[in-house]
């Protein structure tokens, strides 16, 4: 069931301007006749001149299409200098709308170049059918080149072309939601080590469980890659890391930990490194993004901790790789634990309950009910205590001068924080980071 409808109009020369209305009128309405649904959305694609005014276009196209009376309120013509600029805006229209299966209806030679621009600012999410531009009689000269076929692709440069337009065009966005900010421990020394948690305002995604800093990407979820790299750039930029040796875990919620610099495992939550320069990161949208620092053997950790990974152990198996890796003294190993849901909101099924129950009674809140209160938190700095850590080397939310509490429950802040518990699948993600200064 198509949902909407974008027409690909950017690249037609402007010596045909006058056969446009013909061209859309006569397209809208067999879109109209053979929707499986009574009206879709319609987005027609305009190329806007440098300079031109910018609803010039769209007054002389509308009057071709008052006859399409069901489409009144539902088209939209969308003009841009550029096809990411325009097909963004698009984006922003279907999201506004929660719409996801599209037919594009485009002449033939941008078929290939549209399904580059999809490929990079659309996820799996999105479902798109291609159809070849039908024009009328009086517009014969449009179809000015034979159809590419099915095996042919882009050359390389033009792909280069395209993701360098994007690219461009996502750094010009304004930031949303205020300015970039991120908290950082005073346990960590400052004078060997960039770190820090990151908070959800500052970056480009306007998807208001995703806004506006989501660092996170995946197939479930409409925040494209592109996007998500942009924010990284932003964050960057603002922390002062280098955004091409930033390094995420590959979350698998379990106790794998990379070595950087040895073979990366295909899933693991946590990273070490002992290389400066090198940023690593743990994200978190109620898991604990867990940082650890040893400013003696000047080596450094992050972890993904969320309920299955503080049982499995995430957090001491990412201290036990600093220490036979780097030969750490687990006593110098200094650990900070981000933002994550707290014992308040945060709430596990009566059978998980037990295994932290186990490690501590009072990890558990209302351990009799059908769905107990948990604290990963607790649960955590127990373990990482039994391994040897310190308790004084250990920042979480139990520290006396709340001043310098950074382990804010992310359930409980919507305006600082993303949460998955609060806001379903579509949910956005920050990260701790940390790296070794050069």
């Amino acid at each position: 069931m198509v949902e909407a409808v974008l027409l690909d109009l950017f690249s037609l020369p402007a010596n045909l301007q006058s056969n446009i209305q013909g061209l859309l009128r006569n397209t809208l309405e067999t879109i109209e006749k053979c929707s499986s649904i009574p009206a879709p959305f319609v987005y027609v694609m305009c190329c806007q001149k440098q300079g031109s005014e910018r609803n010039s276009k769209q007054e002389s196209l509308l009057p071709a299409l008052r006859e399409v009376q069901s489409l009144k309120k539902r088209l939209e013509v969308v003009r841009a200098l550029t096809t990411a600029a325009a097909l963004y805006t698009i984006k922003q229209r279907l999201d506004e709308k929660d719409l996801s299966i599209i037919k594009v209806i485009l002449p033939t030679l941008r078929k290939d170049l549209m399904k580059v621009y999809i490929d990079h600012l659309f996820t799996a999410v999105y479902q798109f059918e291609f159809e070849d531009l039908q024009v009328a009689s009086d517009c014969e000269n449009l179809q000015i080149a034979e159809p590419r076929s099915e095996e042919q692709t882009l050359p390389a440069q033009d792909v280069a072309l395209i993701r360098s337009e994007i690219q461009l065009y996502l750094e010009s966005l304004p930031s949303l939601k205020g300015e970039l900010t991120i908290l950082r421990s005073s346990l960590i020394p400052d004078d060997i080590f960039l770190h820090g948690f990151t908070t959800r305002t500052g970056g480009i995604s306007y998807i208001p469980t995703l806004s506006s800093c989501n660092l996170f990407s995946s197939s479930k979820r409409r925040d494209p890659q592109v996007v998500v790299k942009e924010n990284l750039r932003r964050l960057a930029n603002a922390a002062g890391f280098n955004p091409e040796t930033f390094h995420r875990v590959k979350i698998d919620h379990a106790n794998a930990v990379r070595i950087m610099g040895k073979t990366e495992p295909d899933s693991y939550d946590g990273i070490v490194t002992n290389q400066k320069g090198v940023t690593i990161a743990a994200p978190g949208a109620d898991c604990i993004p867990v940082l650890f620092a040893d400013p003696v053997r000047k080596a450094c950790g992050a972890a993904h901790s969320g309920w299955k990974g503080t049982l499995l152990g995430v957090s001491m198996a990412t201290v036990n790789a600093m220490v036979s890796e780097y030969g750490c003294n687990v006593k110098d190993i200094l650990v900070v634990l981000g933002p994550s849901v707290g014992p308040c909101c945060y709430k596990l099924p009566h059978e998980s309950a037990k295994e932290f129950h186990r490690i501590d009674p009072k990890c558990v809140r209302l351990f009799d009910s059908a769905s107990p209160y948990i604290d990963i938190r607790r649960a955590t700095r127990i373990l990482l205590e039994s391994g040897g850590i310190l308790p004084e080397n250990i920042q979480d939310d139990s520290v006396t001068d709340q001043n310098q509490n950074i382990t804010f429950c992310t359930a409980c802040h919507p305006d600082k924080f993303y949460s998955h518990f609060r806001d379903g699948t579509n949910f956005g993600t920050q990260i701790g980071f940390i790296s070794i200064k050069d």
